[in-house]
């Protein structure tokens, strides 16, 4: 009897031993444990979680990621832009059978565009607008009729102006110091749908898909994650504090609509060439008198170039133009063109976007590998005429045809009609672009505008429509 009472009274001390010990080394206050950042799996908020491997004496968190600041300063400054166009001739049964002759039919598609300039300058892309023969741009719920300031198939831009001030401008920012996983928002217009917020990350940078369809094309794209999709054209990349990085522009799709692929023009590139638009009508390029591919083991064992040594930075010069600035500089074909200036290249698309930063008549250091040796080299740029000098945009305005005209690579482009004048009369559209007239090709718009001025007789204009149809006309003009 007295064993049991012993055992039961060690039993019971031993507990209140073991409960003091329990709460006063071990025991945590509830409000500890709480997590400050708790994970949340609402769609209203965004978290990064911190790596399950990451090895801490405290307690690891989510961070939260809040676009509403950059949303908030983005969105006013991107507007929708519808382009208005006819899809060219068009005659049906009943044309032909009651002689209805030729019918145009509307077509309007629509896209974003930046306010760049408080004083009505607006950036978008060129396929946006390229087919257009009316451009509205609708901001604040107020439609306006946009001018087209001048476009650059090369990169895909085009600037626009409406009649309006104290617009708000975007903030720019800087598409060199983007990096890649870096969080980035994309504001545009798809579907029609008014000022839409997507989110994702810089997947790479200097991506070149062969999307632009132009002589000299310049594709050192922005890839991102953040959904792209029709109607996002022309809108704004912009980073975390909402500083334009990039002006959305193309996707890879088999559909049509995002799948995880969307590029954009770097900011940089594209505020020289709207900076040039604006103040010189065209955009001034700067050419080298060659061509570089990359250079990689492929390239490299294709053309008989170095594969010993396992390096492949730099690009090879494959190309160089009969009477250019580079073919009596030294550097030859195969060599390695490793730096412009002080900028290291490691890719065509590297390559093309340093130069576009140039202007005829600049003086550029290549550095470069010859046969293993790493050399120098100087080279003045040129412009497409092979001249230092810059090129400015040529207008040609006549009272009597009652447009104004300008020289194309494809021939004379129409780019603004008047009220009263012949071509009004006659039925020819804005963009509209002079081919021959009477069988005779037309490079210079002061041939068109003397020929109306002294003949008489039928008429006959082969040309195409902003959508690159052809349309021709035939009239008789007394």
């Amino acid at each position: 009897m007295g064993t049991i009472i012993r055992t039961t009274i060690i039993g019971f001390f031993s507990g209140l031993l073991g409960a003091y010990v329990f709460q006063h080394y071990f025991h945590s206050d509830t409000s500890q444990i709480a997590d400050p950042f708790p994970l949340e799996t609402s769609s209203h908020s965004r978290f990064i979680k911190l790596s399950d491997n990451s090895v801490s004496t405290s307690k690891s968190v989510a961070l939260p990621v809040d676009f509403s600041q950059a949303a908030s300063r983005t969105t006013p400054s991107v507007v929708y832009i519808n382009s208005i166009s006819k899809s060219g001739k068009s005659q049906s049964y009943w044309d032909l059978l009651f002689d209805g002759g030729e019918s145009q039919q509307t077509q309007i598609s629509s896209g974003s565009g930046v306010i760049l300039r408080s004083d009505g300058y607006i950036v978008t892309n060129n396929h946006v607008v390229e087919t257009a023969e009316k451009i509205q741009v609708i901001y604040n719920k107020k439609s306006y009729d946009a001018e087209l300031v001048g476009s650059d198939p090369s990169t895909d831009l085009a600037v626009l102006k409406i009649s309006e001030t104290n617009l708000p401008a975007i903030s720019i920012g800087s598409s060199k110091n983007l990096l890649v996983g870096e969080w980035v928002v994309a504001v545009g217009n798809p579907f029609s749908l008014s000022s839409t917020v997507t989110v994702g990350v810089v997947s790479a940078k200097g991506r070149r898909i062969n999307v632009v369809n132009d002589k000299f094309p310049i594709e050192s794209f922005i890839q991102t994650d953040a959904a792209i999709n029709p109607g996002n054209s022309g809108g704004a990349l912009v980073n975390k504090n909402g500083e334009l990085v990039g002006i959305n522009t193309a996707i890879i799709s088999s559909t049509g609509s995002y799948s995880g692929y969307a590029f954009a023009v770097p900011v940089d590139i594209a505020y020289k060439v709207v900076g040039d638009i604006i103040k010189y009508g065209v955009v001034q390029k700067a050419f080298f008198g060659g061509d570089v591919m990359d250079y990689n083991f492929e390239t490299a064992s294709k053309y008989d170039l170095e594969t010993s040594s396992g390096d492949y930075e730099g690009v090879a010069l494959s190309k160089l133009v009969k009477g250019g600035a580079t073919i009596n500089s030294g550097i030859s074909l195969g060599d390695i063109i490793t730096k412009i200036d002080s900028v290291a290249i490691n890719s065509k698309s590297q390559f093309e976007e340093e130069l576009s930063y140039h202007y005829p008549g600049d003086k550029i250091v290549l550095t470069y590998l010859h046969d293993g040796k790493l050399k120098t080299t100087s080279i003045t740029l040129v412009n497409k005429d092979g001249e230092t000098s810059l090129i400015r945009r040529k207008i040609y305005s006549d009272t009597h045809i009652g447009a104004s005209l300008e020289a194309i690579d494809l021939g004379i482009k129409v780019t603004k009609i008047m009220n009263d004048g012949l071509f009004m009369r006659i039925g020819i559209p804005e963009n509209y672009v002079i081919m021959s007239i009477n069988r005779t090709e037309m490079k210079d718009p002061q041939e068109v505008i003397e020929f109306f001025s002294k003949y008489r007789g039928r008429v006959y204009i082969f040309g195409v429509t902003s959508s690159k149809n052809r349309y021709p006309f035939d009239f008789i003009l007394q």
